[in-house]
């Protein structure tokens, strides 16, 4: 595999994002590795190619925003927003995650080993989230499609507006947003929670998950709530 590497303590970041929209092909086939992030904005946005994609430390703002096909690791933390927009792939955070985390993802997979703030999956649109510590307040706040396993906790006001997406919680929830609601596990949920625990590698036993979604009490008006 061709491997590609970048010093961000050399080459300014708007070299490396020119050369990852320009210069990577769509049979893959590629490694790129960028050292000494120190904290920067928008690393590896809007990636277009199967390719892999190491940051060997902590990342700001919108790490591997708008990811489509790339396999992005990020060796540390992650500020406001990672994968958000996410269309395909696989964003991987190996530390903790800030606000937002996969807010409007629309489809791949994003794994964070840690904890993630508030307001996780945020407008979720299809992906799948797997939160290895707890998420805080409103996370999966308006989701509308999706399906995220916290291993850890949940905050305040889980699921708060929910449609479509589903949640699975190991821990305990502070509480329920508004329209969501505790559900029975089927065996579907428990194929579903052991298939993604599966993805992000942790050993979490599915039977010990809760199920939380929409009670879908708010899809249509009802002038009597007014």
């Amino acid at each position: 595999m061709e491997k590609v590497t970048f010093d961000l303590a050399q080459t300014p970041l708007r070299a490396v994002n020119h050369y990852l929209h320009h210069n990577l092909t769509q049979t893959g086939g590629q490694a790129i590795e960028i050292l000494n992030p120190d904290g920067a904005h928008n690393i590896a946005v809007g990636l277009n190619a199967p390719v892999e994609v190491k940051i060997l430390g902590h990342a700001g703002y919108y790490a591997a925003s708008m990811n489509q096909l790339a396999n992005v690791t990020i060796a540390g933390n992650v500020g406001t927003g990672v994968a958000e927009n996410m269309m395909s792939g696989r964003v991987h955070v190996k530390g903790f995650a800030s606000v937002s985390a996969g807010a409007s993802a629309h489809g791949g997979l994003l794994i964070i080993d840690g904890d993630a703030s508030l307001r996780c999956g945020i407008s979720l649109k299809g992906a799948d989230i797997v939160v290895g510590g707890s998420v805080g307040s409103f996370a999966a706040f308006m989701a509308q499609a999706g399906r995220i396993v916290v291993c850890g906790n949940a905050g305040e006001a889980l699921g708060d507006s929910l449609y479509e997406a589903v949640i699975y919680v190991r821990g305990s929830i502070k509480s329920l947003g508004a329209d969501a609601q505790l559900e029975p596990m089927s065996e579907a949920d428990y194929a579903t929670v052991a298939e993604l625990l599966a993805k992000a590698d942790f050993s979490h036993n599915p039977q010990d998950f809760k199920r939380v979604a929409s009670a879908k009490q708010l899809y249509h008006w009802n002038e009597e709530r007014e």
